[in-house]
């Protein structure tokens, strides 16, 4: 839509101011909607860009073959009643099954990392559920904490920072759906 073409355009202005004249390596879930989001992205930071690869482990929870509305629906209902990590909708993903992917994406960017021409900076282009399941992996929250958190808006970001002692801080907490 025009209006996700200008919250991209936005994002891509915004995480431009922060990376700087850095350089970048993007990770981008091969759903359209990220696809399309990445390539906005990247009109903003431009050669920033040094390597991007679509990253299959980053996409969106599977929420079945077939998702009819009735259906999706009671499933809805279901996870909310179940919890969002464990509940597995009907021939798709529960939170916990998305949660294994990511720890294992994790494994390989701890790997890329440690390689001598890695570029400053990690661009993740992914969906909301996935993304808190990521910063749930990193920073080892619970499950409860998890649960306790919204899913970013569209085209929203975190921004993981490395102080000087290691460790990452995420820029500003997500928000909460109840308190923890």
């Amino acid at each position: 839509t025009r209006k996700g073409r200008q919250q991209a355009l936005a994002a891509g202005a915004a995480l431009k101011e922060i990376v700087g004249a850095d350089t970048v390596r993007a990770y981008v879930s091969p759903y359209t909607r990220t696809r399309q989001t990445y390539e906005l992205l990247k009109e903003a930071l431009g050669p920033a860009i040094v390597l991007a690869q679509e990253e299959p482990r980053l996409r969106e929870q599977d929420r079945g073959n077939f998702q009819d509305r009735k259906e999706m629906k009671r499933g809805r209902r279901a996870r909310a009643a179940f919890g969002h990590f464990f509940f597995r909708f009907s021939h798709g993903e529960s939170g916990a099954d998305v949660c294994d992917r990511v720890s294992t994406f994790l494994e390989t960017l701890h790997r890329d990392f440690d390689q001598p021409d890695y570029p400053a900076n990690a661009l993740l282009v992914t969906h909301g559920l996935t993304l808190r399941l990521f910063l749930m992996r990193w920073f080892h929250w619970t499950v409860e904490y998890f649960e306790s958190l919204k899913n970013p808006g569209l085209c929203e970001f975190r921004v993981l920072t490395l102080g000087p002692d290691g460790s990452y801080d995420l820029d500003r907490p997500m928000r909460q759906v109840k308190s923890f």
